[in-house]
């Protein structure tokens, strides 16, 4: 890659317009394949920056900001311990955007992620872990069912929201034959247990999470049944007019009872 070029890129990626950004972005796509890792670094650095335009100051940008993380993730594996050293960067938007980056680097950034979430005691940056391994579409994910179960009890509430989702998502890409009895049931007692949560947003994404179980097949017929029970209480038709305050579990549970 000549040096005229890479000034090309460079100035293409530090635009705010749409087009340029998008022109730079396949000027990248089209060298990736073609050179080395060290080579690679600086542009995988400028398209990394983009990561950092505000979506609401930008909303114009948001495709550009899924085509950067869909191109971060085509640089190869070398760019996983990056990624995942980055998601304490502080920064929300930033950290979300990795994580979708990881998602779709897929079952490689499993382990790596799974090792991090080891080693660290760090509520919030356990938070961003769990929430990319959530972006993984793979049945391998269902290694990391155990730290979604154990996150789902955190005392730190952001931690425990996000682990009750991360379930629901799992649901979706672990099939019914990849997951064990002994998993499935865990599954389905800790989201019963936080539909108890003071939290609305974590009994809301308990009852969602209930429902991708009953989506995919992950539910038996009695506890389906249990469920359609459960959501006619949260929306107050069963009888006894006792729904749940919160709007959002309510609407949670009109969804659910699609797929029950």
């Amino acid at each position: 890659m000549t040096e005229d070029f890479y000034r090309t890129i460079k100035a293409l990626l530090m635009s705010t317009k749409p087009g340029e950004l998008r022109q730079g972005l396949e000027l990248v796509k089209s060298q990736i394949a073609q050179i080395s890792p060290d080579e690679a670094k600086p542009l995988f650095e400028m398209v990394s920056a983009i990561f950092y335009i505000d979506p609401l100051d930008h909303p114009e940008l948001v495709p550009i900001l899924d085509e950067a993380a869909t191109l971060v993730a085509g640089f190869g594996k070398w760019v996983i311990p990056v990624l995942v050293g980055n998601l304490d960067a502080g920064d929300l938007k930033v950290q979300v955007a990795i994580a979708h980056a990881l998602g779709r680097i897929g079952v490689n950034a499993i382990m790596p992620l799974m090792t991090v979430y080891q080693t660290s005691d760090d509520p919030a940056r356990r938070t961003f872990v769990l929430y990319a391994l959530g972006k993984i579409k793979s049945p391998e994910i269902v290694q990391a069912s155990r730290l979604a179960l154990e996150a789902a009890q955190s005392p730190d509430r952001e931690l425990r929201d996000t682990a009750t989702r991360v379930i629901g998502k799992f649901a979706e890409s672990i099939p019914p034959s990849h997951l064990s009895e002994d998993l499935r049931q865990e599954f389905v007692a800790k989201l019963q247990t936080n539909l108890a949560d003071p939290s609305p947003g974590i009994r809301a994404k308990a009852v969602r999470s209930l429902g991708k179980l009953a989506r995919y097949g992950h539910l038996m017929a009695l506890e389906r049944e249990k469920l359609k029970t459960l959501c006619h209480l949260l929306l107050g038709i069963d009888g006894n007019f006792d729904w749940d305050r919160a709007y959002i579990v309510r609407k949670e549970a009109e969804e659910a009872l699609k797929y029950i």
